[in-house]
């Protein structure tokens, strides 16, 4: 019965999507971008946004010269083999008139557009020990209300900290820029923040609807923002022998995206004590969070969530290897205030303890037209109940889309930590509504660690599946092959086709379905990836041209971000991912603790149909 009307669910939200409200969503310009190959030919790229009207062409101009003879209708994209080093423009043509220019662009030499960056000066630690600094994770927001994308950078100690490591961090700092490379602000999170993957994760989004993106992540005690003003006693300093904060005030605050200044700060939920709303002492602690030290309580998640529909909320998360408490903000009218608070102590949500990730997902798994929390095992509603958990416990690593077009609905893709204490499966595909297993993988009794689903191989339908035990799977559960690619950090759409490319540190992979081997197609020579092992970009996101996506790198010496894009032309067309919500959601989470690539709410890959346009409403600047 669930299933049937599961079933009925999906169809009426396919064939009339009308009945849900607007979800609010940015004004994007075009993206032009104009990029020099190596054939000295020129490559033009732009958007097909969200509210073009079916039938949309495009007129390019070189200078005041049009380049296409009748619009063009099946790209968003164009080779220009005659240059004369003039820039560009294009027009969406609709019902036969031409419309507003686009942005004028000029032809950037190289495949890569260049931010210059601000390194903040190293320091030392209260115990003698000097540290640096490197460009981090970023996100990407429309901060002044242009239509084009910022870049907000955050700035890691190079003794950032695993919240099981003992010791000091030095400060961590959030940067703004323009993409011509022009320095906005920046924040300064204070000595009471400590500086690590799961402490700093910093949302980036258009909070109240006014056309201009906010920042938000967790303040305290000395965090000075963009106006150079101290939030709350500059003079506070909460760090212990061991390095870590575990006292004190604790906040959340909202910045103004244009000029880094704080908007609204409020005392932060999640508490660390959710009982009595102060410190636990070390006992406490313990029982709280299963340990004394720090490692669990200190361990955050955050992310944004169309809730009712329309108006995006925030969401932050405090722990996930035993008590897993969500809370859900609204910043509207220059106000935070809490919608719900959703806490797996209160005794009908015991099953959803040890049920949360390294990371989270935010989509519409339940077709009701409003975002859910996927935590990992568990998934909590848009009005703060419980969906569902599964009961297979903590993971590193997950991946949510439409990924069997055959089924209704999304599925999910998980690898497990933990399966000889919660199961065998060490990687999972699931039902994304009802938590059901749809085939798993044995898990041998190890720390799986990682996974990746993507469509990389066009002989069948849907995504492939892999992870570290097994082999490479379909999504009806068959093995399709014993060999798989060896990367399972990021996927990237690059090139021409449909399938998706392996992004793994500094190059971009393709998998060869005939041998069972990769097949280098992009290396970037003089940058780095971030986190480690992780191994993963800056940003990876469709922040500019056409559908195709974008990585962020930064060079070695941190000098520089470089956005590079894709210059292979396509011969389809898609709107620009950033106007699909649940994709746009997945780039504003990508920062949160270990980092995942975004999946759109509708599958894309070979033998995709038409997706049907989730209603949005376009914000202009107020």
């Amino acid at each position: 019965m669930i299933r049937t009307l599961l079933c009925v669910s999906f169809l009426f939200l396919t064939l009339s999507n009308d009945c849900f409200a607007q979800r609010q969503m940015e004004n994007l310009n075009r993206g032009l971008v104009a990029i020099k190959t190596d054939s000295n030919h020129v490559y033009i790229g732009w958007r097909l946004l969200g509210n073009d009207q079916p039938g949309t062409g495009f007129n390019l101009y070189r200078g005041k010269s049009k380049l296409n003879t009748k619009p063009i209708a099946n790209a968003t994209g164009f080779i220009d083999k005659n240059p004369t080093g003039e820039g560009y423009t294009v027009k969406s043509v609709t019902n036969g008139k031409e419309q507003k220019t686009s942005e004028y662009v000029s032809v950037a030499k190289k495949n890569y557009l260049s931010i210059p960056l601000k390194i903040p000066a190293g320091g030392e630690t209260p115990d003698g020990k000097e540290y640096t600094y490197n460009a981090n994770d970023a996100s990407v927001g429309d901060l002044d209300g242009d239509g084009e994308y910022e870049i907000i950078l955050k700035w890691e100690p190079s003794n950032a900290k695993d919240n099981s490591q003992r010791g000091y961090t030095g400060n961590v700092f959030i940067d703004a820029y323009k993409l011509s490379g022009k320095h906005l602000w920046r924040i300064d999170l204070g000595k009471n923040i400590r500086a690590g993957a799961h402490y700093t994760q910093f949302m980036v989004y258009d909070l109240d609807g006014n056309g201009k993106a906010e920042i938000a992540c967790k303040t305290a005690d000395g965090t000075i923002d963009g106006a150079g003003k101290t939030i709350g006693d500059g003079n506070a300093d909460f760090r212990n022998n061991q390095g870590y904060i575990l006292s004190g005030p604790e906040f959340l605050t909202v910045f103004e995206g244009a000029s880094g200044k704080a908007l609204a700060t409020e005392s932060f939920y999640p508490q660390r004590h959710p009982v009595k709303g102060d410190d636990p002492s070390m006992d406490e602690m313990k029982e709280i969070w299963g340990d004394n030290y720090g490692n669990r309580i200190d361990r955050y998640v955050s992310a944004v969530a169309y809730l009712d529909g329309v108006k995006p909320s925030l969401i932050i998360g405090r722990g996930y290897y035993t008590r897993l408490v969500r809370v859900a903000w609204d910043f509207r009218d220059g106000k935070l205030t809490r919608r719900w608070i959703f806490d797996s102590d209160e005794e009908h949500n015991k099953a959803y303890a040890g049920q949360g990730n390294h990371n989270l997902s935010i989509g519409d798994v339940d077709g009701d037209g409003k975002d859910e929390i996927i935590n990992g095992a568990s998934v909590v509603d848009d009005n703060g109940k419980g969906l569902y958990a599964s009961g297979l416990g903590h993971g590193d690593a997950q991946h949510m889309s439409d990924t069997d077009p055959d089924r209704p609905g999304l599925e999910i893709w998980q690898s497990y930590e933990e399966p000889k204490k919660y199961g065998k499966f060490g990687l999972e595909l699931r039902d994304a509504t009802t938590g059901k297993t749809l085939f798993g993988v044995d898990g041998q009794n190890k720390d799986i660690g990682r996974c990746m689903a993507s469509d990389i191989d066009p002989r069948y339908k849907g995504y492939e599946y892999w992870g570290s035990v097994g082999g490479l799977y379909n999504s009806k559960g068959e093995e399709i092959s014993k060999t798989k690619p060896s990367s399972t950090n990021f996927a990237v759409w690059w090139d021409a086709d449909l399938t998706r490319e392996l992004l793994d540190g500094n190059h971009i992979d393709k998998w060869d379905y005939n041998t069972g081997t990769t097949t280098n197609i992009f290396t970037v020579e003089g940058c780095v990836s971030n986190n480690g092992t992780k191994s993963t970009p800056a940003l990876s996101a469709d922040i500019l041209g056409d559908w195709r996506e974008e990585v962020i790198l930064r060079t070695v010496d941190n000098i520089e971000l470089r956005i590079f894009t894709t210059t292979i032309p396509a011969t389809n067309r898609m709107t620009t991912l950033m106007h699909d919500p649940q994709y746009r959601l997945a780039v504003a989470w990508q920062n949160s603790a270990y980092n995942q690539p975004p999946h759109p709410g509708f599958y894309l890959g070979e033998g995709m149909k038409t997706p049907v346009k989730t209603k949005i409403e376009i914000i202009n600047k107020k």
